[in-house]
């Protein structure tokens, strides 16, 4: 699948890439029990990459965090999907308790290995977490990850000092990671964009 020469090559969208969007909930909308976020034109790059894969025809996976309690708690209207993704007809709906989309039910690699495909596109909240595993996931497993990272958003965290870590600090820490270490390409929404139109390759941009 990727490979070295693969990662440094210009972005190429492939007519089967998957993408795959994960927990854009409105639940991720209580700051009050999340904190700050960065990033507010996510939802508006979400969206970009959603139309523009509805229109080329390209599968789209949907994935859904469920937790036990809090704001994403089953049955509770945190936990339902925001409008925009909601009106998605998917490929392929995933609902998970944990990080990574790669351990939710239906399997998502099971079905991504039966379709033949090799590239996934990671989207949706939250960027250091749930997006994160994800993504380092799928570059263990021999995807080609492709990370726009203006298509998503982070929360301000504390560390184990205490301290209070920006939401934009962070996100640019995982950025760096997962390309330093080459779990996954990390990119602009609007080079997916252009590479997912246009059928072509294009220089990548990064954030």
């Amino acid at each position: 699948m990727t490979n070295t020469s693969a990662f440094d090559a210009p972005l190429t969208i492939a007519p089967d890439s998957v993408l795959v969007v994960i927990d854009v909930q409105k639940g991720f909308e209580d700051t009050a029990f999340w904190g700050e976020r960065d990033n507010p034109g996510a939802e508006r790059r979400i969206g970009e990459l959603i139309d523009v894969w509805q229109a080329t025809g390209r599968p789209i996976v949907t994935v859904q965090h469920v937790s036990p309690t809090g704001p994403l708690a089953e049955g509770t209207p945190g936990h339902e999907l925001k409008d925009f993704v909601a009106a998605v007809e998917p490929d392929l709906h995933i609902t998970k308790t944990v990080n990574s989309a790669f351990y939710g039910t239906p399997d998502l690699h099971a079905w991504l290995q039966e379709r033949g495909a090799e590239q996934v596109v990671i989207v949706g909240i939250i960027t250091n977490v749930c997006n994160e595993t994800t993504a380092r996931m799928a570059g263990n497993l021999g995807y080609d990850a492709v990370f726009p990272i203006d298509a998503m958003h982070a929360f301000d965290m504390a560390g184990p000092d205490g301290v209070t870590v920006p939401a934009a600090e962070l996100a640019r820490a995982t950025g760096a990671v997962l390309h330093a270490m080459r779990f996954a390409k990390v990119v602009t929404a609007e080079s997916v964009v252009t590479a997912a139109r246009t059928g072509g390759p294009v220089t990548a941009g990064r954030s």
